[in-house]
């Protein structure tokens, strides 16, 4: 075995649906301001007590279903996060434990938005040098718990939910190579700081970075996988904002791909939005094993990582 491919995916999301009209009740804004700046119409919002490893373990239990394994044949698992409150036990020691996955080595990633794409690539590197044999790939964020329910700017982006993916040994890569990076310098133009911590971010600068510099960076990452964006079967980014998926989409080129905008109805899951997309285009069957598909990452840190997978 010299590459590694992701054998199956799996989402969750809370059962409690916040409306734009239910927005309007708590902060001044409506239904059209929100639809005509962001696209959200819908997102899913945890309870006080579904903290993040309930959403993450709910969405990996999925992906292990769908890929027809017991807890037992995982070796490691890894969680991309941002909204966890406790340091420790990290969320992918929690989820294990709920799961009941023997000895796993566990570890979380905090790259914010990018958090899911950093956690395959690292996924891929394990597999791929021998130190893991099967992988449980995790994005769970709870937004509501770091929002300021009084500010429209950011409390009518948000949602929370899990999205999950296996990623396995295979004969042959299935999971092209990383492209990622990051801008530190512009560090604050995403956060979540301060005591007790709340989501900020300047929504202008990121904007004008996601639709400016990115589209070169996504097409690399095709190109590393030996591809170009025209032979795209589905583009995945980041969910933040459809105002800035549409256009990043249009200038990566993919004419021919599937674009997905699950945002509409989750809002911004951070961590959990490409894995939660991911798997609604395969569950709806609107691709197909095997297609190649972009996934791409951006946000916090101005990080962004990307690769083309191949579809389970």
């Amino acid at each position: 075995m010299i590459g590694s491919r992701i054998a199956a995916v799996g989402h969750y999301q809370p059962a409690r649906l916040l409306t734009n009209e239910d927005l309007a009740e708590l902060v001044d804004t409506s239904d059209e301001w929100i639809t005509s700046r962001v696209g959200i119409r819908t997102r899913h919002i945890a309870g006080p007590d579904e903290p993040v490893d309930e959403l993450a373990a709910h969405a990996a239990a999925k992906a292990l279903a769908a890929a027809g394994l017991a807890p037992e044949d995982i070796d490691l698992v890894l969680v991309a996060t941002s909204t966890a409150i406790d340091k420790s036990p990290n969320m992918a020691a929690r989820v294990a434990a709920r799961l009941g996955i023997p000895s796993p080595a566990v570890m979380d990633l905090n790259v914010v938005c990018a958090g899911f794409t950093h956690a395959l690539a690292t996924a891929d590197h394990a597999v791929r040098a021998g130190g893991a044999t099967r992988v449980l790939v995790i994005g769970a964020d709870k937004m509501s718990d770091v929002t300021d329910w009084t500010d429209r700017t950011t409390c009518v982006l948000v949602g929370d939910g899990a999205g999950a993916a296996v990623v396995e040994a295979a004969e042959e890569s299935a999971i092209g190579p990383v492209l990622w990076g990051s801008v530190p310098e512009m560090g604050h133009a995403v956060r979540i700081e301060g005591t007790p911590s709340r989501f900020a971010q300047e929504g202008q600068s990121v904007y004008r970075w996601a639709t400016t510099k990115l589209p070169a960076i996504a097409r690399k990452a095709c190109e590393r996988a030996g591809l170009t964006p025209e032979d795209l079967a589905a583009v995945v980014l980041h969910q933040a904002n459809l105002r800035i998926i549409e256009p990043l989409a249009n200038k990566i080129g993919a004419v021919n791909a599937v674009v997905a905008r699950d945002v509409v109805e989750s809002g911004n899951t951070s961590a959990a939005s490409i894995p939660i997309a991911l798997s609604k285009l395969v569950e709806r069957g609107e691709i197909s094993s095997g297609d190649p598909v972009l996934l791409f990452g951006f946000g916090g840190n101005l990080s962004y990582a990307g690769q083309v997978i191949h579809c389970p």
